[in-house]
Formats: C-alpha cells, sequence, structure tokens
C-alpha cells in the first residue's frame, strides 16, 4: 500500500542548546519508526547493460535513511554549526519520498552537473591545445627547441602546482561560486593572448600564468577542435597555431562569464537579481540539505564563505593516514604521461604530416572513453578501490615494454597502434581523487588534502617531463626503462602498501572502539576534540 508523501515543516532550532536536546529525544523517538534502514539501491550501468531486474520501490514510499540525527545520543555530536548556510532547511524530522528524490536528483543533474562538465572541458581546451599548437609550425614560428617546449610544460605544471592550495583556500573563503568562474575568465584571456607569442619569453611566461591560474581547477577532456581550426594556417597571414590559441581562449572565455549566472553559492541560495524564483521549491531545498547531512554529517562543520584557520590548516596537512595516497598521485600517472606530451612530436618525427598528426591523436582519446566507462563499471561491481585504481599501470606496463623492444626505424604505423593502445588506458585519476576525499573525513581536511594530493600529481608531470630528454632521442629507450621500472614498483610497493596500511589502521580503531562500553562511547563523543579521519568512530577507505 502506498504512503503518502510526508511534508513536515522545519521546527528544529538553529544552536544545539538544552531545550533543543530535550526536544531532540522526544522528537527522534516520534519520527524515527518509518525511516529506511539499508542503503539505497543505486541505477548501475552494469544493471542497464546486462538487463539485470531490479527490485522495485514503491515510489510514494519513504526515502529517507537513518542517520547519526535519528539518535538522541548521537545526534547532539553531529549538529551543524550555527552558520552553516543552509541550516534553516536543516530537520531530522522531515521526510520524503522516492518520486520526490529521483525528481530532484534529475533536476540537479542538468543544473549543476550539466555546468560542472562544460567548466572541466573550458580547462581543457586550455590546457592541452600546446600539444596540438606543437604538431604545426609552433617551434619554428617561436625559434624555439623542444628543450624550450619542455622548459615551457615544466613552468605551467610548477606553477599550477603552487597555486593548488591557495587556489582552494581563495575558493573556500570567497565561494566557488565566485572564484571558479573568475578563473576561467582570467586564464582565457591569457590563453587567447598567446595568439600574440613572439618567442621563447613570452611563451614562458604565458605558461607560467596559464598554470597559476588554473591551478586548483582538475582536469580530462578531449580536444577535437585543433584539427579544423589548424585549417586556418595562413588566414589573415597568421599561422594556424595563432587561430587555435585565440578561438579556444575566446570560447573559454564566454563558459567563464555564463558560468557567473549558473553557480549558486549553496542549494539554498539559487536566487538572484537575473534569476528571482531561484531553482528549487522549499521542499526540494529541504529534501536536499537534509539528504546531504544524513549522507555526511561533517558537510555541517562549516558554511561556504568560511576560511580555514591556522590550526585547521596545519591539522590537515600534518594528516599522516592520507600520505600513502600522495605518493600515490605523485608515481601513478608517471608511466603514461611521457608518451602522452611527446605524441605528436613523435608522430611528426616517424614521418606523419600536421594534419595526419592532429586526426591520429583522436584515437586514444575516443577509445580512452571506452576504457573509462569501462573502469566505472568494474568500480560499480566490485566496489574496490585500490585494485581497481592500479589497473591503469597494469595496462600501461605491457604496451611500455613492446615499446621498449621496438626495432630501430619502426614501421610507423605499428608504432602509432602501440601508442594509441598505451594512451587508451582506463583512467582511474577520478578515483583516486574521491578516495582521498573520503579518506580525509571532515570538510576543512578534505580541502587542503585534495589540493595536497592534486599538487603531488602536478609534481608527477614535472618528473615525468624529464624523462623523456634530447640525448636519449629518437628512441628513448632509457627513458622507457624507467617508466617501466616506476610501473612495476607502483603496482608490487606502492597500491599493495597502501590497501594494506589501510586495513591495519581499521583494524586499530575497531580494537579501541568495539572495546568501549556504549557509556564510553557517549563520553568519547561529548568530549572529544578528534575531527574528519581522527575521530575513532572513522573508517578508511581501502
Amino acid at each position: 500500500m502506498a504512503t503518502e508523501p510526508t511534508t513536515i515543516k522545519s521546527t528544529s532550532p538553529s544552536p544545539v542548546d538544552d531545550n533543543s536536546v530535550k526536544d531532540l529525544d522526544v522528537s527522534v523517538h516520534e519520527f524515527s519508526l518509518d525511516l529506511v534502514d539499508e542503503e539505497e539501491k543505486q541505477v548501475k550501468f552494469t544493471d542497464i547493460l546486462f538487463h539485470k531486474r531490479k527490485h522495485v520501490t514503491d515510489p510514494d514510499a519513504i526515502a529517507t535513511k537513518r542517520s547519526v540525527f535519528d539518535d538522541p545520543v548521537l545526534a547532539p555530536h553531529y549538529w551543524p554549526k550555527k552558520d552553516y548556510e543552509n541550516l534553516h532547511r536543516f530537520d531530522p524530522s522531515a521526510r520524503w519520498t522516492y518520486r520526490e528524490q529521483r525528481a530532484l536528483v534529475r533536476k540537479i543533474d542538468w543544473k549543476i552537473m550539466l555546468m560542472a562538465a562544460i567548466g572541466f572541458s573550458a580547462l581543457n581546451l586550455d590546457r592541452s591545445n600546446i600539444n596540438q599548437a606543437n604538431s604545426s609550425s609552433f617551434l619554428t614560428d617561436l625559434e624555439m627547441t623542444t628543450d624550450d617546449f619542455n622548459l615551457g610544460n615544466s613552468v605551467f605544471r610548477l606553477a599550477f602546482l603552487c597555486a593548488e592550495l591557495p587556489s582552494q583556500l581563495v575558493s573556500k573563503r570567497v565561494g566557488p561560486d565566485r572564484w571558479i568562474p573568475t578563473q576561467i575568465c582570467l586564464w582565457s584571456i591569457v590563453s587567447l593572448s598567446q595568439f600574440w607569442l613572439t618567442g621563447r619569453t613570452s611563451f614562458l611566461v604565458c605558461r607560467a600564468l596559464l598554470g597559476a591560474l588554473q591551478g586548483g581547477f582538475i582536469p580530462d577532456l578531449v580536444l577535437f577542435l585543433a584539427f579544423g581550426i589548424l585549417h586556418l594556417d595562413g588566414v589573415a597571414g597568421e599561422a594556424g597555431w595563432r587561430w587555435l590559441f585565440l578561438i579556444e581562449g575566446g570560447i573559454t572565455l564566454l563558459i567563464g562569464v555564463a558560468t557567473f549566472f549558473n553557480m549558486p553559492p549553496s542549494p539554498t541560495q539559487t536566487k538572484a537579481w537575473f534569476r528571482p524564483k531561484g531553482w528549487f521549491t522549499e521542499r526540494e531545498e529541504l529534501i536536499m540539505v537534509n539528504r546531504i547531512l544524513r549522507d555526511d554529517p561533517t558537510k555541517g562543520d562549516m558554511h561556504n564563505r568560511e576560511g580555514l584557520t591556522l590550526r585547521r590548516f596545519c591539522t590537515a596537512i600534518c594528516d599522516y593516514d592520507v600520505w600513502p595516497l600522495y605518493v600515490l598521485g605523485l608515481m601513478f600517472g608517471i608511466p603514461n604521461s611521457p608518451p602522452a606530451t611527446y605524441l605528436t612530436l613523435l608522430l611528426r618525427d616517424i614521418g606523419f604530416n600536421t594534419f595526419q598528426t592532429n586526426l591520429l591523436t583522436i584515437p586514444y582519446q575516443v577509445l580512452g572513453i571506452f576504457t573509462m566507462f569501462g573502469i566505472t563499471l568494474l568500480s560499480e561491481y566490485v566496489g574496490e578501490r585500490t585494485f581497481v585504481a592500479m589497473l591503469e599501470d597494469l595496462w600501461t606496463l605491457p604496451f611500455l615494454i613492446a615499446l621498449y623492444a621496438l626495432p630501430s626505424g619502426p614501421n610507423p604505423w605499428i608504432f602509432f597502434g602501440i601508442v594509441t593502445g598505451l594512451l587508451s588506458f582506463p583512467y582511474t585519476h577520478p578515483i583516486q581523487v574521491g578516495w582521498c576525499s573520503r579518506n580525509a573525513g571532515g570538510v576543512s581536511g578534505r580541502t587542503v588534502n585534495a589540493s595536497l594530493y592534486n599538487m603531488f600529481v602536478q609534481a608527477s608531470s614535472i618528473i615525468a617531463s624529464q624523462i623523456y630528454v634530447a640525448s636519449d632521442a629518437p628512441r628513448y629507450e632509457r627513458g622507457n626503462r624507467i617508466l617501466i621500472i616506476i610501473c612495476c614498483v607502483n603496482l608490487g610497493i606502492l597500491y599493495p602498501g597502501t590497501k594494506a596500511y589501510y586495513i591495519w589502521r581499521n583494524r586499530q580503531r575497531d580494537k579501541i572502539w568495539n572495546g568501549m562500553t556504549v557509556e564510553e562511547r557517549d563520553y568519547y563523543l561529548k568530549t572529544t576534540k578528534d575531527v574528519g579521519n581522527r575521530r575513532l568512530d572513522f573508517r578508511f577507505a581501502h
């Protein structure tokens, strides 16, 4: 029998005072009987592909999951802060149906996720077009060598790395709804200004500025516009690579301006002078806020314009439990980075012309979409992080060995096939970003830890840019040998070691927590100053 949708007005007080705690005990007992105890079964790609029959849930049944807010003992310890921007919509007694929840998730996908995807597209238009420009007369026109190109890449990565953490701190202070559009507009101006590059100095300055402005905005998308734009070679007397920077920088600038109007500060702050009705109804805001906090109460620890204190900042940096993931971030991407960075140069050197080279960079990017889709299916199916994340290097290793074993003067198409196979690897960086965020714990920790993780990822690019050197050209035997060794270290030591560490840490926590009485746990939760992953009731994902 269907249950009527339950609409309950918020009556919970904002701060946790004595009266609210007393009222909480009564309200929790009264409203906790109709909650969902089991995890909601998400729609998975594997279910669709293999036509698995899924359990049909009554769309008008209550979808609200049980959480710590339904326990009168635990709830006060997880209550959102007084200045949490969505506190006026927080109500532990709120209930919603599966029908309401699914409709709201679809709405969020279109309103928010689509704009996020477009923002990532803007990043990669301006971040990767340097490789397409390099397949044209870019180096010749600017009177630069491949060593200058390598230096430019290193400068870009170093600036990106240095800007990563400051950018996240600024975003936390002023709000991502203000900072992200500002970033996009600023770097797009620098990118399109590369149309007027005159030589080595202007090239290095632009790479440094791009790295500094793009730091904190994380990537990876396919650039297909390059082939068409490079056909503008000679238009208005300018080289095609100049038009590449100008047009793609202009596209990114338009996206940046649009982002100012399409990125609200929070679920309950979507109304603006140009959007007077906002995106969501009060009912939808109530569902969003309570669903978010029930899933992760730590999201109420800070408001969206709250900067990090020095103490929180230092605590996050000294969080040694996340250091294994930093090491993975430094090492996992090195084996496939040099072949990707130098692909256009390698294809040109082996005999392909400019437009053939740009066409030949498309297949591995298309195949990469399918391998990423496949790794997503696998990740959903097995619910595993460590072994799924290491599949990127496991894929790369045999192709590196094949590349190393090629004879001098190989057949261009065999070389192209091996490199294309190598670069079609399943990209597991998003899995590791989420892994790092999950193991960081609280919001303040995630801000710093995510930045530090990505700083290590950028540092890996700087290391990788020094592996293929001119003295090792054109076979790069020494470079490929180094890449094979790094790949083996990742697969044999770093990934298994990380998993073993987190298993050990969880067992330590279990031994202490399970040995405590209910009263001791309650006293700990009331008095502890531990936050995030330092709490005894936190368990690390692996």
